[in-house]
């Protein structure tokens, strides 16, 4: 199964360095807001496969969609130019004004692609905002974009989850609310860091056991938990669904329990197969499932990687979990995973950066 929630292959460094020079503003609206821009006939026949493509359910664990659509006319886009995510939908020589558009937006190159079935996307950035993407779905005729949109799924998926991903990061970074002490503390300790905001604190470090566990908001409505764990002298061998779940129920077994010590967190029955990911350049192992506890009264969202580095010869897991039972959670969980793809190791940071980050100690 492909990672549909959080699957940003962009790295920490890389997109604190983005280039702000650029004068288009930002791109508004919401980061699941889809902006499908359709002739009202054409989007009869195209509605099922464009729902079932971006308004994918997950549970986390009630049910919540991936994406919403909402369908816009032609003559309504000068108003709509700047949102986040925008779909532009029609067959290349339908007539249609999104039709024309489409045409005139690609080369005759891609036009033969399309009117041959070679092709039937193409994605453009920063057209209008900052951050933006634009998509353009096509095909040769109305009834051959039904299987052209329900093709390309994943890449859909994966494309406007990596730049929501990445806009997310850059919202979510500031260094006034940054505690670089943390992460000085971490980097000096094990070698590795992760980006802490201020209000994360250090709930449990155990340099013997190999686990650090940052927690957010503890005993409130809205908490978040992260924890770093590592085996040293590893193999890649630990890289499969079985380990990666044996490894986490052993680890939440031991540090995540009740307040009365008698139960604590295990993957839910429903656990997904973990799926093969980019984590900043490194073959991974990405699970996001439910977790529960043994007495069933508590459960929420996690989101899990699991990678080699074979330059310390160590297995990493990192892990994000939600508990927010008043809330819906999907936004909450890509939080916490984009400060899980912070993470790096002390060979991943610059000299400048490390010296900066040990003046706080």
């Amino acid at each position: 199964m492909k990672k549909f929630l959080i699957v940003s292959i962009i790295s920490f460094f890389a997109l604190l360095s983005f280039n702000c020079k650029t004068t288009l503003k930002p791109a508004m609206g919401e980061e699941d807001e889809v902006i499908v821009v359709a002739d009202s006939l054409e989007y009869v026949t195209m509605e099922h496969s464009l729902k079932q493509v971006f308004e994918k359910e997950i549970l986390t664990p009630q049910p919540e969609k991936l994406f919403y659509i909402r369908r816009i006319n032609f003559s309504e886009f000068e108003r709509f130019k700047n949102r986040k995510n925008i779909v532009f939908a029609a067959p290349i020589n339908s007539g249609s004004d999104v039709s024309k558009f489409i045409e005139n937006s690609v080369d005759s190159s891609a036009k033969e692609k399309i009117l041959k079935g070679e092709s039937s996307y193409i994605f453009r950035y920063d057209l209008w905002a900052k951050n933006q993407i634009v998509m353009l779905i096509s095909s040769d005729d109305i009834q051959s974009m039904e299987f052209a949109i329900l093709n390309n799924t994943d890449k859909f998926l994966y494309t406007l989850q990596k730049i929501s991903d990445k806009r997310l990061l850059e919202s979510t970074y500031n260094s006034r609310y940054e505690n670089k002490k943390l992460q000085a503390q971490l980097l000096k300790n094990y070698d590795w860091m992760i980006y802490c905001q201020a209000d994360y604190v250090l709930a449990v470090d155990r340099p013997e056991k190999n686990f650090v566990w940052l927690r957010r908001s503890p005993d409130t409505a809205m908490e978040r938990w992260i924890f770093i764990s590592w085996i040293d002298n590893a193999t890649p061998e630990y890289l499969n669904a079985d380990s990666v779940y044996a490894i986490r129920n052993r680890l939440t077994k031991e540090f995540y329990r009740t307040s009365d010590d008698n139960d604590y967190v295990e993957i839910a029955d429903s656990a997904i197969a973990p799926a093969e990911v980019n984590f900043n350049d490194r073959y991974a192992l990405f699970t996001q499932s439910l977790w529960r506890t043994t007495d069933k009264f508590m459960g929420g969202p996690f989101v899990n990687y699991t990678f080699y580095d074979e330059g310390k010869r160590r297995i990493y897991m990192l892990d994000g979990s939600v508990f927010a039972p008043k809330f819906y959670k999907r936004k909450i969980i890509q939080q916490v995973d984009v400060i899980l793809q912070t993470f790096l190791t002390k060979e991943e940071m610059s000299k400048d950066w490390i010296e900066d980050l040990m003046d706080e100690l």
